[in-house]
């Protein structure tokens, strides 16, 4: 597992300065935290920060997916994770995670398990993804803001969906490395 390691004394500033909620820590690929900048200007930048992902599996080995809402700047209208979120400056994964499955989906009592960290790069984003997942029947409250609507999709459905631009590259790249480790949790 990479955590995220801060230093001691505050890192310095990577371009604009941007509100609190939208600064995000840049690390090298092991962790180390070495600056922080505003959310836009990372992506902008193609700088490297940390994001997480909760994939959220029923017993019926049905995938929970959002559909990203049409005022999201990348991909709107798209199929994704379950939930996905950027870490704040100061935040540990875990935080990261708990804040944004309340924010996007109402879920708070869940208990993630922790599958891996990957690199990845695609149009403007260049992540550190803290996966993780979590199996249940949950009583979820998409926000409508950040979430038009939510539903689990059967492994079929997934497959048949696959590279027709119903879901965003970060789905699908996850999706097709960690399949198995997910199902092999139920």
């Amino acid at each position: 597992m990479i955590e995220l390691v801060y230093p001691l004394e505050p890192v310095p500033l990577t371009g604009p300065e941007a509100d609190a909620s939208e600064t995000v820590p840049v690390v090298d690929p092991n962790g180390l935290v070495i600056a922080r900048a505003g959310r836009d200007y990372a992506h902008d930048q193609n700088l490297l920060h940390p994001v997480v992902h909760l994939q959220i599996v029923d017993r019926y080995s049905r995938l929970f997916l959002q559909h990203r809402s049409p005022n999201k700047a990348v991909f709107p209208d798209r199929w994704d994770v379950a939930v996905g979120g950027h870490v704040a400056y100061g935040e540990l994964y875990q935080e990261a995670l708990f804040r944004e499955a309340g924010e996007e989906l109402g879920l708070y009592d869940f208990h993630p398990q922790y599958l891996d960290n990957y690199l990845f790069d695609a149009e403007g984003d260049h992540e550190m993804v803290g996966l993780y997942v979590t199996v249940g029947a949950f009583d979820l409250h998409p926000d409508n803001y950040e979430v038009s609507e939510g539903r689990y999709w059967t492994i079929e459905e997934i497959e048949a969906a696959m590279g027709k631009d119903i879901f965003t590259p970060a789905f699908e790249y996850e999706y097709s490395l960690y399949r198995d480790k997910i199902l092999a949790l139920l």
